[in-house]
């Protein structure tokens, strides 16, 4: 079970975009990509086939994983992760600060 997830909201906790936060839009490995943040110029060739324009574009790059905590709510902060078996054995991911639960459905 990752600790961070897909549609996450987290927190940016280092670097270029410290304070910025965000929803996680992809996870990779070890890297997160949340939408708004550290973003990039990239510079696009046009392609007529596709019917694509040429120019430079924004794009949001991927932050290392270590870089982000997710973002609690309750307590306006980062905060860290840890995991928690419940009575009818489903493993569930709480905030380390007050053992409330993440994903409540």
């Amino acid at each position: 079970m990752a600790k961070i997830k897909r549609d996450d909201e987290i927190i940016v906790i280092s670097g270029k975009d410290k304070g910025k936060r965000g929803k996680v839009v992809t996870v990779l490995e070890d890297r997160v990509v949340v939408a708004g943040v550290n973003l990039v110029k990239k510079h696009v060739k046009a392609n007529p086939n596709r019917g694509t324009q040429g120019g430079i574009v924004d794009q949001e790059a991927a932050l290392h994983i270590s870089n982000v905590a997710l973002f609690n709510a309750a307590t306006q902060k980062a905060d860290r992760i840890g995991y928690k078996l419940l009575t009818d054995g489903t493993k569930v991911r709480v905030y380390k600060s007050s053992g409330d639960v993440v994903d409540v459905k």
